[in-house]
């Protein structure tokens, strides 16, 4: 039977078709379809990853034309710098695969440890398994904010609803049942179908699992279309820098070339020397220290307990400067506790206790904290009872409903928000056992629920109706319930939540508060974490703000209360549409929208897979105190990056335009391309330590963000600075030595010794002996300062172009380099002081 429209056959059909039954495939078979699946997928091996990332680190334009040029030069006969100049150039690459490598490896392997599990009938014994091991005839069971992993056909299912958006575009859910349909039906009318990537909403079900991986309609979508990433606001930032330096490179590449043709000098070397001159400036290794930075910042993010799942969110991490997060399980314990049951008099009342523990013990949602606390009471019992049918909960009707019978009697119990209790409530228990009509009570119903919400109670309504019996339990019949009474529940503050929240503030960082609760349980819990001038915002009104007004209303408020699901999404947006770099913390199916809205959406290890999914960042702690430590973590990433964009920026971009100017005054190239070459890899060398270098504690107090105006400002600063000295080095080393190679030996030490020593100089905004580079940062600058000083000196250097410098020569050089290190640190923190008013 083929297959491909599965939801027109029968259940028993389709099952015999994938030779699998009703209590589902053994753990024997399941292995062996895998491992078959497995080899149809022929995923790349390792070994071909290495290739192709190792060949990308030469894919740059600039890097391809040196090649060519390099290789053109050979074949006509000037085969004397050639393999020199590549030696070089693999060296280069050779040094960024191999830490681009051990970055991706080290990434990978923290993903591992958030993989999603769902769970499967096994040999007719439920257990879980990791969602990419589901295979064909596997019997799935599914249950509110499960991610499906693989296109089925359904068995059974109560209340079912799956969110469809991702496939249909249709935001509502869509409501699922077993059984038949026609095979011409279309994809948003198919009932009797879960699609692989979408999620359950509410409800519960066993389906088949019927197509897997790319045999699903979502993996031919995403087979045939392959969407990017949304670039970060600091990967836009690099981008465009990036294509500042490449049009200033080419055009400087150029002129350079052009003027040295038209000056009769030698085709060949102009041409070698003007690429060779392009690569110098070009920003090669960026990409490498930001893999590298990210990486390196990944990993000790997880030792603090936080998993980074897109290494660039880092970046975001760092310019965050608003936290939004739900309260429970965040700001409070999360472990709800009950403080009372009580009938509408106030006082404590069994009969409320009874039905509130039943409607707990014998519901099979979503684990939930108030059914946790619910199920532990003391002195009550549901012996005797059973449970007949049930209504899942979910966010439109906000209750939740079984069907009990005990000596053949059948009753409804529900439990929820109180105005949604009230709502399908038409009479109240009183304290005597018998029932009134419900409007003479709804003020004193009203000024319970106030009275406990001020005191910090989450409060949940409690009614139900005796009823006759039933084949199938419908929303529909949740209506003339008798009102019973409160559940009075208290979650306790978090210990330290206080002072995590202070030290927030003091890293710029504002906490506002997004939850369900009604204004006054909100406000009380606001005050006790410390939040100052308690502003409140209720869903109600926000549902009457225009788009424009909740932009301004959002920036005043840091409680929101009673908020729907769909508009945490909106205040997210409204947030970030004010010019904020929002982060937000959830773990419920609710909170999926503004995770993804979010600059930084962050979920923990325990939420729903379909938030967990959605995340940026997964807290294997639900604690504050490891997202503070993220914050500071994304901060030192950015601005250990920010280090190498600086530098290159200045000496490096410095030395290579005063290069350009010099070949066109002098009668011979002030470098040879090799020696520009060479000077770039022994730069580079130590540049990789920035990623891991030291960073000032007042930076990592301040949010920080991309500013691409400050960097061309410094880059004519700085770049002006360097020129001025690089033309003082060459009207010397022309003028008092008049050798060609002596001049070239000279310039390469004295570049590569600016080059070094102004790394020092900016990876710091306070002055160069007031803050402490890290060793490995030291130890490898001095490890190329020694190599360079000591090249001439070597048997190779005659090949490389170089000559033993003169005595004369390394002093006059020495103080040129003291007077550049003293006047670079002194504009460089006036630089930064005027850029901070």
């Amino acid at each position: 039977m083929d297959l491909k429209a599965y939801w027109q056959y029968l259940v028993s059909d389709v099952l015999k078709t994938l030779r699998s039954t009703a209590e589902g495939l053994s753990a024997a078979d399941a292995a062996q379809r895998l491992a078959s699946s497995t080899k149809k997928e022929k995923e790349k091996p390792q070994f071909v990853k290495d290739i192709i990332l190792f060949f990308a680190q030469f894919k740059s334009p600039l890097t391809l034309l040196l090649v060519a040029a390099v290789i053109l030069s050979a074949f006509l006969g000037e085969t004397s710098d050639v393999f020199i100049i590549l030696f070089i150039l693999l060296a280069t690459g050779i040094m960024s695969f191999i830490q681009e490598r051990h970055a991706g490896l080290a990434v990978e392997k923290l993903r591992s440890l958030i993989r999603s599990k769902v769970k499967v009938q096994r040999s007719n014994t439920v257990v879980n398994v990791y969602s990419e091991e589901i295979v064909p005839g596997d019997i799935i069971v599914f249950a509110a904010g499960d991610i499906i992993p693989a296109d089925c056909l359904l068995l059974e299912e109560k209340d079912l609803h799956a969110n469809e958006a991702t496939l249909t575009g249709e935001t509502y859910p869509a409501e699922k049942e077993a059984g038949v349909i026609a095979a011409d039906t279309g994809m948003s009318k198919r009932t009797n179908v879960l699609f692989e990537g979408t999620s359950i909403v509410s409800g519960t079900g066993k389906a088949v699992a019927v197509f897997t991986g790319k045999d699903t309609v979502f993996g031919a979508i995403s087979a045939s279309l392959t969407k990017a990433p949304e670039e970060t606001a600091f990967e836009k930032g690099i981008r465009k820098f990036g294509y500042l330096l490449m049009q200033i490179t080419l055009v400087l590449a150029v002129i350079i070339l052009a003027v040295n043709i038209y000056f009769h000098k030698p085709l060949i070397d102009s041409l070698l020397f003007a690429l060779a001159l392009a690569v110098g400036m070009a920003p090669e290794l960026l990409p490498a220290i930001m893999t590298v930075a990210m990486s390196a910042g990944s990993k000790r993010m997880a030792k603090q307990k936080v998993i980074v799942k897109k290494l660039s969110s880092i970046q975001n991490l760092g310019e965050i400067n608003l936290f939004c997060s739900d309260k429970t399980g965040t700001l409070t314990e999360g472990v709800l506790k009950i403080s009372g049951i009580t009938g509408i008099d106030g006082n404590e009342n069994e009969t409320v206790k009874q039905l509130a523990y039943l409607n707990a013990f014998f519901e099979t949602g979503f684990s939930n904290p108030m059914d946790d606390a619910l199920k532990t009471m003391d002195h009550v019992t549901a012996d005797g009872y059973e449970k007949t049918d049930e209504i899942p909960y979910d966010f439109i009707r906000k209750r939740l409903s079984v069907v009990v019978v005990k000596d053949n009697k059948h009753q409804l119990i529900s439990k929820g928000a109180i105005d949604n209790i009230i709502a399908v409530c038409d009479t109240v228990l009183l304290a005597d056992g018998s029932t009134a009509p419900i409007q003479s009570y709804k003020k004193n119903i009203d000024d319970l629920y106030q009275q406990y919400s001020g005191k910090g109670f989450r409060t949940v309504g409690v009614c139900y109706k005796d009823c006759a019996q039933q084949i199938k339990l419908v929303k529909e019949d949740e209506q003339q319930m008798i009102f019973a009474g409160f559940v009075l529940l208290q979650d306790p503050i978090k210990p330290g939540v206080i002072d995590v929240i202070k030290e927030l503030n003091n890293n710029g960082v504002q906490l506002k508060m997004i939850t369900g609760d009604n204004k006054l349980v909100a406000a009380y819990i606001g005050e006790q974490i410390g939040l100052h001038k308690i502003i409140v915002i209720s869903g109600a009104a926000i549902a009457k703000m225009s788009p424009e007004a909740l932009v301004q209303q959002v920036q005043k408020a840091n409680v929101f209360a009673e908020i729907e699901p769909q508009q945490k999404e909106n205040i997210i947006k409204a947030l970030r549409k004010a010019g904020n770099t929002v982060a937000y913390m959830g773990d419920g199916i609710n909170d999926v929208a503004a995770i993804n809205a979010a600059d930084v959406g962050i979920s923990t290890n325990n939420a729903v897979d379909v938030a967990k999914e959605a995340a940026d960042v997964v807290l294997l702690e639900k604690d504050l105190a490891v997202l503070n430590a993220g914050i500071l973590e994304g901060r030192r990433t950015f601005l250990n990056t920010l280090k190498y964009i600086y530098t290159n920026t200045s000496a490096t971009f410095g030395n290579m335009f005063s290069m350009a100017g010099a070949s066109l005054l002098l009668p011979f190239l002030p470098m040879l391309p090799q020696q520009i070459l060479l000077t770039n890899f022994l730069t580079d060398f130590p540049y990789m330590a920035v990623a891991g270098d030291n960073v000032d504690e007042a930076d990592l107090k301040v949010p920080q963000r991309w500013n691409l105006k400050q960097l061309k400002n410094f880059m004519i600063v700085f770049g002006l600075h360097s020129s001025v000295f690089d033309y003082i080095t060459f009207f010397l080393l022309y003028r008092l030595f008049k050798s060609e190679t002596v001049f070239q030996t000279g310039w390469f030490i004295e570049s590569i010794c600016t080059e070094l020593l102004i790394l020092f100089v900016v990876r710091t905004h306070k002055s160069l002996l007031k803050s402490v580079p890290g060793k490995l940062l030291i130890a490898l600058s001095a490890l190329s300062l020694v190599v360079t000083i000591i090249l001439p000196f070597t048997p190779f250097a005659t090949a490389l172009g170089f000559v033993v410098p003169p005595l004369k020569l390394l002093g006059i050089i020495a103080g040129i380099l003291l007077l550049y290190v003293i006047t670079a640190d002194i504009i460089k923190v006036i630089f930064f002081r005027k850029a901070a008013i």
